[in-house]
């Protein structure tokens, strides 16, 4: 985390990884994605690369709930960096 106060900007975004269905299924299962997965959400510096990742949470997690970690948020404040992300977050 120590390189994001070297950036000029970031760039947060998630994903939904596809898994193979679990005995716990719902958890799991994205209404939005329609399909069974984990979500992850990565901060990642202007050229593309991996800054930072967020534990694999279930499908059904909403994207800002990983992006809310405290480490993350008091990160991106203290180091004073412009964060990009979508709409949801």
């Amino acid at each position: 985390m120590m390189r994001i106060s070297e950036l000029a900007y970031a760039i947060l975004n998630g994903a939904l990884v596809p898994i193979d269905r679990v005995a716990d299924q719902k958890p799991y299962y994205s209404g939005k994605h329609r399909r069974h997965g984990v979500n992850v959400q990565v901060v990642a510096d202007p050229a593309g690369r991996l800054v930072w990742a967020s534990p694999a949470l279930p499908g059904a997690t909403h994207d800002l709930t990983p992006a809310r970690t405290p480490e993350l948020v008091d990160t991106l404040t203290g180091a004073d960096v412009l964060v990009f992300a979508g709409r949801g977050y």
